[in-house]
C-alpha cells in the first residue's frame, strides 16, 4: 500500500460529547495504519492500525469518523474530498469492503464473533417485523435488544435504511395520535429512541430531514416515564422564533439553520442524560451538529452581499436598538459557530469579518446602555482578541488620529470594566482578562512587526493607562492638611474593593511585564504610595492586593525602585498593618513576614538599612520568626564590613605618607640604576630582526637620557622642599611662576633671564608646587615627562 499524504484536522470525541480539535498535519496509510504528522513540527499527531472488526464511517464526503476504544472517537476531517476518498479506499481495502459504503462494520467481542462463526449464513439478516400498529410492541421489544451487541445494531441499521422503514414508522404515529392509542405512542417512543442509540449517520439524515423530523420530536415526547405528554413540537413552531436580520435567500442554508437548531434540541432538551453505558451512543449525533455548524458558518462567509448588509444597519445610527440589538447576537452566534472551522478557514473568516469592520462596529455598540448588547459585544471582542491580539492592537492604534481619548475602543473596554454593574463583577473579570491579552509582551512578537510592542506600550500608557487608574486614585486621596493620603473610607464597599483588586492585579502584571514604561508611570503619579493606602481596607483581599503590588516592585530588586521607596518611607504603612494585625496568624501576616524574609535573604542592603533604622524598635518585639532579628544581624555585619574598609584605607593612606624622603630617594636612585644597567647591558643581536630592535632601543634610551638631563636642569628639582622652590623661583622672576620648557625639540631650557625668540607658556606656580609636594620625587619625574612629550608637538606662540 503506497503512502499518501493529504491535509486533515484530528479531532478526538470528550467526556462532555464534544469534539477536541488535536491539530491540523498530513495523513498517510503505512501498511495497515494511518499515521498523521503535525504540518508544523512534523511531530506524530495520530497512530491509528487499520483493525479488520473497526467501524469507520464516511460522512459528508469530507469525513471520516471511527471508534477506537471504548469511550474513545475519532475523526479526520480532510481539507479536499479527493483525499478523504482515498484514505477510505484504504481503509475499505484493508477491512475487504466495498468503497461505495459509507459505514464498515462495528467491533464484537470475541464471544460474539465465536457464536457468528458458528451460525448461519441466513441467520445473519435482521427481519424486520411488519410496520403495522398489532406489531409495534415487538418493533420496539427488537430495537431495545440490538442495543448491547454491535454486529447486530449494524445489521439493524441497514435494514432500516433499506426498506424506507423509518418514513413508515413516523407514519403510524400519525394515526396513534389521531386515535390517541397511549400505548402505541410509548412504544413509539422506545423505537426512535432505540434508533437514535443506533448511532448511525445515514438513519439520521432521513430521521432529521424537512419531513421527518417533527415527527421525530412528536414521537419523543411520549415517555412512559410521563404522565401528561410534553409539547416539544408546540415550543419549535410557535414559542421559538426563527429571526432573519437579514433576509436569507439561500434555501439550503436556510434549510441547514433549521435542521441544527432542531437537533441541537433534541440533543440537549428531548433526549435524557445517557447513562455510563450509553455515552458513546449519541457520538454521531455530537458529529452531525458539529459539521452542520461548519457547513453554515462557510456558506454565510461566502456570500458577502449578506455580510456587507449585516455591517452597513449595525453601524448605521438610524438603526433601531431592537434590530441592533438582533444584528449583535448574530454575530455572536455566527462567531460561537466560527470555533468549528479549522485554523486555516477560521483566520480567513475573522479576516474578512476585520476587513468589513467588526471592530468600529463593535466601538460603537459596547457603549450602548443596553446591557443585552454590551454582552454580546463583549463575547464577539474576545472571540477577536482570542484569534489575534496583533489585529486588535494595531487598530486601536491608528485611533488617536481620528477620535477623542474617551471613545477610543480599549479605553470604552476599561471603562465597561470599571461600571460593571453585575455585584460579582463577573464581565469585569472577563474585560480584564482580555486587557492582559492586549497588553502582554509575549504575544507582540510578531515577525511582521518588530516594533509592536514599544509602540503599542507607548500608546497604552499614554492614552488608556490614566483611565484604567482612575478608580484606583479616586478612591485615595492627599490629606489637605498633612503629606500623607488617606483612604475614603465610605467608599469602601465590597464591590468597589473587588474593582480595585482587579485593578491592581492588572497593575501587578504590568510591574512585571512592562519594566520602563510602568517604572515612569509609577514615579511619576506616586502610584505605589496611593496603592498602600488600601493596606487600611477593612477587606483583607484588597489589602492582600496592595501588598502584592509592593512584593512584585522589590521582587525586581531595582535600586531605582528601591531608593523612591526609601525617600517615600513606603514601608510605613505596610509595618503599621502588620502590627494592628497583632498576633493573629493569618495571610496578611504570612504574606508581609515573607516580604521581609524576601529583603533579609536577597540582601538587598539599601532596604535593610533603611528597615533598622528607622523601624528596628517596633519590630524586635516579634520573636515568633527570625525574620526580624536576621534583618538586624545583616544590617550589622555590613557596619562592621564598611569600618573595616573604612580603617584598611586610612592605613593604605598612612603608610604612603609615613616613607620619609630618603628612602624616596633610595628608591628613585635604584631606579635610574636598573634603567642603565638595562641600557649598558643591550648585546648587538645576530639577525636582522633583533639587529632593528636593537637600534630602535638604544635611540629610545639616548632619548630618554635626554629628558632627565633637562629636567634635572631645573630648578624645582632639586631636594628641597617645595615651598623652598617656588619662593626661589618667586624672587627669580618677580612673582611670576616657572616656565614649562619650549615646545622645541632643545636640549638646554631656556633659562628664565635670557632674551629668547621662542616665546612659551607659562604654567601657574601654585598648582605645580602643590603637585610636587604630593607625590614622591619619583611620580614627579614621571609627571614631568609626560609634560614634556606632550608639550613637543605643540606649536611656538
Amino acid at each position: 500500500m503506497s503512502d499518501t499524504r493529504r491535509r486533515v484536522k484530528v479531532y478526538t470525541l470528550n467526556e462532555d460529547r464534544q469534539w477536541d480539535d488535536r491539530g491540523t498535519g498530513h495523513v498517510s496509510s503505512k501498511g495497515i495504519s494511518l499515521l498523521v504528522r503535525a504540518e508544523s513540527d512534523g511531530s506524530l499527531l495520530l497512530e491509528s492500525k487499520i483493525s479488520p472488526n473497526t467501524a469507520y464511517q464516511k460522512q459528508q464526503d469530507t469525513l471520516i469518523v471511527w471508534s477506537e476504544a471504548e469511550n474513545y472517537d475519532l475523526a479526520l476531517s480532510f481539507q479536499e474530498k479527493a483525499g478523504c476518498d482515498e484514505i477510505w479506499e484504504k481503509i475499505c481495502q484493508v477491512q475487504g469492503k466495498d468503497p461505495a459504503l459509507e459505514i464498515t462494520q462495528d467491533p464484537i467481542d470475541e464471544s460474539e464473533e465465536e457464536r457468528i462463526e458458528e451460525m448461519p449464513e441466513t441467520s445473519h439478516l435482521v427481519e424486520l417485523p411488519a410496520c403495522e400498529l398489532s406489531r409495534l410492541e415487538e418493533i420496539a421489544d427488537l430495537v431495545t435488544s440490538v442495543l448491547s451487541s454491535p454486529i447486530r445494531r449494524e445489521k439493524l441499521a441497514l435494514a432500516l435504511m433499506s426498506e424506507g422503514y423509518i418514513k413508515k414508522l413516523l407514519g403510524l404515529f400519525q394515526v396513534c395520535e389521531d386515535l390517541d392509542n397511549r400505548e402505541g405512542l410509548h412504544h413509539l417512543y422506545e423505537i426512535v429512541r432505540g434508533v437514535l442509540f443506533l448511532n448511525k449517520a445515514a438513519l439520521f439524515e432521513v430521521m432529521f430531514s424537512d419531513d421527518c423530523i417533527m415527527d421525530v420530536v412528536g414521537c419523543l415526547e411520549y415517555d412512559p416515564a410521563l404522565v401528561q405528554p410534553k409539547r416539544h413540537r408546540e415550543f419549535l413552531t410557535k414559542t421559538a422564533k426563527f429571526k432573519e436580520v437579514i433576509p436569507i435567500t439561500d434555501s439550503e442554508l436556510r434549510q441547514k439553520i433549521h435542521q441544527t437548531y432542531r437537533v441541537q434540541y433534541i440533543q440537549d432538551i428531548i433526549l435524557p442524560t445517557p447513562s455510563v453505558f450509553e455515552e458513546n451512543f449519541l457520538s454521531t449525533l455530537t458529529s452531525f451538529i458539529f459539521f452542520n455548524k461548519v457547513e453554515i458558518v462557510s456558506m454565510l462567509q461566502e456570500d458577502e452581499k449578506f455580510l456587507t448588509e449585516v455591517f452597513a444597519q449595525l453601524t448605521d445610527e438610524a438603526t433601531e436598538d431592537s434590530k441592533r440589538r438582533e444584528l449583535v447576537n448574530f454575530f455572536k452566534e455566527f462567531c460561537a459557530f466560527s470555533q468549528t472551522l479549522q485554523p486555516q478557514n477560521r483566520d480567513a473568516f475573522f479576516k474578512t469579518l476585520a476587513n468589513l469592520g467588526i471592530l468600529p462596529a463593535l466601538e460603537i455598540v459596547m457603549g450602548m446602555d443596553d446591557l443585552q448588547v454590551r454582552a454580546a459585544a463583549t463575547d464577539i471582542f474576545s472571540y477577536l482578541v482570542e484569534f489575534s491580539p496583533s489585529m486588535v492592537r494595531e487598530f486601536v492604534m491608528q485611533e488617536p488620529q481620528q477620535t477623542d481619548d474617551d471613545v477610543l475602543l480599549i479605553n470604552v473596554v476599561i471603562k465597561q470594566m470599571i461600571c460593571d454593574s453585575d455585584p460579582e463583577l463577573g464581565g469585569a473579570v472577563q474585560l480584564m482578562g482580555l486587557l492582559r491579552t492586549l497588553i502582554d509582551p509575549e504575544n507582540m512578537l510578531a515577525p511582521t512587526n518588530k516594533t509592536e510592542k514599544t509602540e503599542f506600550l507607548s500608546f497604552f500608557y499614554k492614552y488608556c493607562m490614566h483611565v484604567l487608574t482612575a478608580p484606583l486614585l479616586a478612591n485615595t486621596a492627599h490629606d489637605k492638611n498633612s503629606k500623607a493620603t488617606v483612604l475614603f473610607c465610605y467608599v469602601d464597599n465590597f464591590q468597589t474593593a473587588q474593582l480595585l483588586a482587579l485593578i491592581l492585579e492588572l497593575l501587578t502584571f504590568c510591574v512585571e511585564h512592562h519594566t520602563y514604561h510602568i517604572k515612569t508611570y509609577i514615579m511619576n503619579k506616586d502610584l505605589l504610595r496611593r496603592v498602600l493606602v488600601l493596606m487600611n481596607s477593612k477587606h483583607t483581599f484588597l489589602a492582600l492586593c496592595a501588598l502584592r503590588f509592593m512584593r512584585r516592585i522589590i521582587g525586581l530588586k531595582d535600586e531605582y525602585y528601591n531608593r523612591y521607596i526609601i525617600k517615600g518611607n513606603l514601608f510605613e504603612p505596610v509595618i503599621n498593618a502588620l502590627l494592628d494585625n497583632g498576633t493573629r496568624y493569618n495571610l496578611l501576616n504570612s504574606a508581609i513576614i515573607e516580604l521581609f524574609e524576601f529583603i533579609k535573604v536577597e540582601d538587598i542592603k539599601s532596604l535593610i538599612a533603611h528597615i533598622v533604622d528607622n523601624f528596628y524598635k517596633a519590630l524586635e518585639s516579634i520573636e515568633y520568626v527570625q525574620t526580624f532579628k536576621g534583618l538586624k544581624g545583616r544590617y550589622e555585619q555590613e557596619k562592621d564590613r564598611q569600618s573595616q574598609r573604612l580603617n584598611r584605607s586610612e592605613s593604605d593612606c598612612s603608610a604612603l605618607y609615613r616613607r620619609d624622603a630618603r628612602s624616596l630617594d633610595e628608591d628613585e636612585e635604584m631606579w635610574f640604576n636598573d634603567d642603565e644597567d638595562d641600557d649598558d647591558g643591550e648585546t648587538v643581536e645576530k639577525n636582522r630582526m633583533e639587529d632593528d630592535f636593537s637600534d630602535s632601543y638604544g635611540k629610545y634610551m639616548e632619548a630618554k637620557k635626554g629628558i632627565l638631563s633637562q629636567i634635572a636642569s631645573v630648578s624645582f628639582l632639586s631636594s628641597v622642599p617645595a615651598g623652598a622652590a617656588n619662593g626661589a623661583n618667586g624672587a627669580n622672576n618677580n612673582g611670576k611662576a616657572a616656565a614649562i620648557p619650549p615646545a622645541l625639540p632643545a636640549v638646554t631650557p631656556h633659562s628664565n633671564t635670557s632674551t629668547s625668540s621662542v616665546k612659551t607658556a607659562a604654567l601657574p606656580a601654585t598648582p605645580v608646587v602643590k603637585v610636587c609636594t604630593q607625590y614622591s620625587n619619583l611620580a614627579k619625574v614621571i609627571f614631568l615627562i609626560h609634560l614634556h612629550m606632550n608639550s613637543a608637538v605643540c606649536q611656538p606662540i
